[in-house]
């Protein structure tokens, strides 16, 4: 008899184990399905090891010399495709600073990921799900810019900031546009920000939804920035031509070495979970 008993138990708990899967499987499905509903068209979830999908990524490579020397901003890293500066293991894109250059003036390398050719959108929702790193001097962003240039060279074309985060202000994500009639340069930057205390501990996904009327900026699905289309032209709003992603860590420059670079925080990097763009 308490033989019959322990037989009956293990096929009830055999058939519990079986149904929790079962439901684990058609939840998975539901999700993927309601994601296909919602207009994924585009992602990259890191479920490999290795070099970033060369199918989606490249690479901007060095200091932007001779055209662009320390990108526009004075940057003091130099941006590589080696292994030790960008990566996917353990089902995150890693984009990780060395200091380790001999180069005086750029001594630091780092890496610039970036789809364009690849992965070029106008309009949706693109989100990124982001750990950043932490320490003054850091500089890390997720960004779009112009694939075609239609409008001319920075800032007419425009420039999407998703995320942007300097070391010195910490927990501070900022969200911001640059156009012509709307930059820094002139002091009509159009941007906000949000603090996130936990940005270097926890993961956070950083997104925009980008339609022909205004551009929403999120952090974990709530909009702390609006920038609206004023009807005004190009000046105002290029942004009704594809843009790309981009994904790097600057150090120092003009904004991110504003009170230096703390020479005792590096190695830091960037894991990024998952980049996904849906069809708005």
């Amino acid at each position: 008899m308490k033989t019959f008993v322990k037989i009956l138990l293990a096929c009830i708990c055999a058939l519990m184990v079986i149904s929790c899967a079962e439901k684990q499987s058609s939840e998975e499905s539901q999700t993927t399905t309601e994601e296909n509903a919602a207009g994924l068209v585009w992602s990259d979830e890191f479920n490999y090891s290795g070099a970033p999908d060369s199918t989606k990524w490249s690479y901007d490579l060095g200091d932007g010399c001779p055209n662009v020397c320390g990108w526009g901003n004075n940057e003091l890293e130099y941006y590589t495709s080696d292994s030790k500066n960008v990566r996917v293991e353990n089902g995150n894109l890693i984009i990780e600073v060395h200091k380790d250059r001999a180069d005086s003036l750029k001594p630091y390398s780092s890496a610039r990921v970036v789809s364009k050719n690849k992965g070029d959108w106008l309009y949706g929702k693109i989100e990124v799900k982001a750990k950043l790193p932490s320490g003054v001097g850091t500089w890390p962003a997720i960004w779009m810019l112009p694939t075609e240039w239609k409008y001319g060279g920075w800032p007419e074309s425009g420039e999407i900031d998703i995320m942007e985060h300097v070391g010195y202000d910490h927990g501070n994500v900022h969200g911001t546009v640059h156009t012509k009639a709307f930059n820094h340069s002139i002091g009509t930057q159009k941007g906000d920000s949000v603090l996130i205390k936990t940005i270097a501990e926890e993961f956070a996904v950083y997104a925009i939804n980008w339609t022909p009327d205004q551009i929403e900026f999120m952090v974990n699905g709530e909009i702390y920035n609006i920038f609206t289309n004023n009807g005004q032209g190009f000046e105002a709003w290029p942004f009704d031509q594809k843009f790309h992603l981009l994904l790097n860590i600057a150090v120092g420059g003009n904004w991110g070495g504003k009170y230096g670079v703390d020479d005792s925080i590096w190695p830091q990097r960037m894991e990024i979970d998952y980049v996904r763009i849906y069809k708005n």
